[in-house]
């Protein structure tokens, strides 16, 4: 079991970096100098960036960082968004290869995290992404989300929208382990919700592969045309050193995906060679993005 909540994300040596404005003045002390200077800590700032606190409905706080974008709104009349689940460890990694890359910069990148300073939140994590517990069985914490659905639809995308002109057809969402699992349920829960899902070694044997449920009714919508997914895509990406039971169940899904590709769904497996499981998440997000906002809703 130990093996299996390493799975889930608890914290590695990660570098994370505090999310400030991109406006804030540099708190330098004037004269510091050299190596053996006396100077308070200070948190790093990502230019281009702004962050802000929300609360969902039960009371539970958010972290949101957002990567800004710019240049010109695109001609469809607003910006891709990128949402991106464990946004304290996986949201510098985004920011910075946006802003390295003229291609992506009219993008937004939303992290969403927690007010702490922990890459990954062990504890709030596994309530957000995951299903109602078995009786006696809620360790950890589980059954959050719905919630974290709910949280993102009704009140994260509005605020993002209030703030800046989005594309409502170029809306994408990036989850890692856990979150992949979650970003898999979101698509079969919420079909509507994202054009874009890329679950990265996303934990689907969690719970005796629950999802199998609500995939199978997802599949039965979309065969009896009750819901559309002609602009829909769902990218599984694998690490090699993801184990072999993880890599077959992810191939599983992209194969009984297939047959809703003649209703517009595209699916994809893709495995990155001398990758472990904690690495991945960092090596692909260059590939995610020029990917994400190269698909162009026809």
């Amino acid at each position: 079991m130990s093996q299996r909540l390493t799975r889930l994300g608890l914290p590695a040596l990660i570098l994370s970096a505090s999310i400030a404005g991109a406006d804030t003045p540099s708190t330098e002390p004037a004269g510091a100098s050299g190596a053996d200077s006396a100077a308070p800590e200070t948190a790093v700032t990502l230019a281009g960036t702004e962050s802000w606190h929300l609360t969902n409905a039960q009371g539970r706080p958010y972290h949101i960082m957002v990567s800004k974008p710019q240049g010109e709104v695109p001609y469809t009349g607003g910006y891709p968004v990128v949402y991106v689940l464990d946004g304290n460890a996986y949201f510098p990694a985004f920011h910075a290869a946006k802003q390295t890359q003229a291609a992506l910069q009219q993008a937004i990148v939303v992290g969403i995290g927690y007010p702490d300073e922990q890459a990954l939140n062990f504890l709030r994590r596994s309530y957000d992404f995951s299903p109602p517990a078995p009786a006696g069985q809620n360790e950890p914490p589980q059954g959050g989300q719905d919630e974290l659905l709910d949280f993102i639809e009704q009140q994260l995308m509005p605020a993002v929208a209030e703030r800046y002109p989005v594309d409502p057809h170029q809306q994408s969402l990036f989850g890692h382990s856990f979150g992949g699992m979650f970003a898999v349920y979101a698509l079969f829960q919420r079909p509507a919700l994202f054009d874009h899902v890329v679950a990265v070694s996303p934990s689907l044997w969690w719970r005796d592969r629950y999802l199998l449920a609500p995939e199978q009714r997802f599949r039965q919508q979309v065969e009896q045309g009750n819901v559309s997914v002609t602009h829909t895509s769902l990218a599984l990406v694998m690490a090699e050193g993801d184990s072999a039971q993880e890599i077959q169940d992810a191939q599983a899904l992209a194969l009984r995906l297939g047959p809703l590709s003649g209703h517009g769904l595209r699916s994809s497996v893709r495995i990155e060679p001398g990758e472990d499981h904690m690495s991945v998440p960092y090596r692909v997000v260059s590939r995610v993005l020029t990917d994400l906002l190269s698909a162009r809703r026809q």
